[in-house]
């Protein structure tokens, strides 16, 4: 009777073991696939959000000198750039663990233009907007550059078009609402 009990002991140990080692050879194929399947979802929500806040300054164009719109931007991971002395919006994920697209190609999808690049430890991806044949972006009136980071919170940017201003294209200015 003693000798079964011992048996039926070492043979839950046993199974156990096998089946814990089954699920941590799943999961380490598994778990980086999840990973870059997350970074490429990410990475599409963020080129559409470029794409909204795309919107918002070509409406703001359109409707003409003095109108303004908010926009709330989320930015979970990634950088978000207001590069307004060559008047480009760029956003970059520095840590992604593959590239988005081919590294090295930029490829246009509308009007934001994806560049991934590769070095040793990481990917980057860099989402680009350029109105540098549009507009003349600034950042709370000054032609200057701005850096975002992630937060918890979205920001509230102010987008109005402030007309000419002895510029070739029309002034949107861009600056944190209040």
């Amino acid at each position: 009777m003693k000798e079964k009990r011992g048996q039926v002991w070492v043979e839950t140990v046993l199974y156990t073991l096998i089946g814990l080692g089954l699920i941590a050879l799943v999961l380490a194929f598994v778990s980086p696939r999840i990973t870059q399947e997350k970074e490429k979802i990410l990475v599409e929500q963020t080129i559409q959000s470029l794409n909204v806040i795309d919107d918002k300054i070509n409406t703001v164009l359109e409707k003409g000198e003095g109108n303004r719109r908010v926009i709330e931007f989320g930015i979970g991971r990634g950088e978000l750039y207001f590069n307004s002395s060559n008047d480009k919006i760029i956003f970059v994920f520095n840590d992604l663990k593959k590239p988005y697209t081919e590294p090295d190609v930029e490829i246009e999808f509308g009007r934001v233009k994806i560049l991934s690049v590769e070095d040793r430890r990481a990917s980057h991806v860099f989402l680009t907007l350029d109105y540098g044949n549009i507009a003349n972006l600034t950042f709370s009136g000054k032609d200057e550059d701005r850096k975002f980071d992630a937060a918890s919170k979205p920001y509230a940017f102010s987008i109005e078009n402030i007309g000419r201003n002895n510029s070739l294209f029309e002034v949107v200015d861009v600056g944190l609402a209040a």
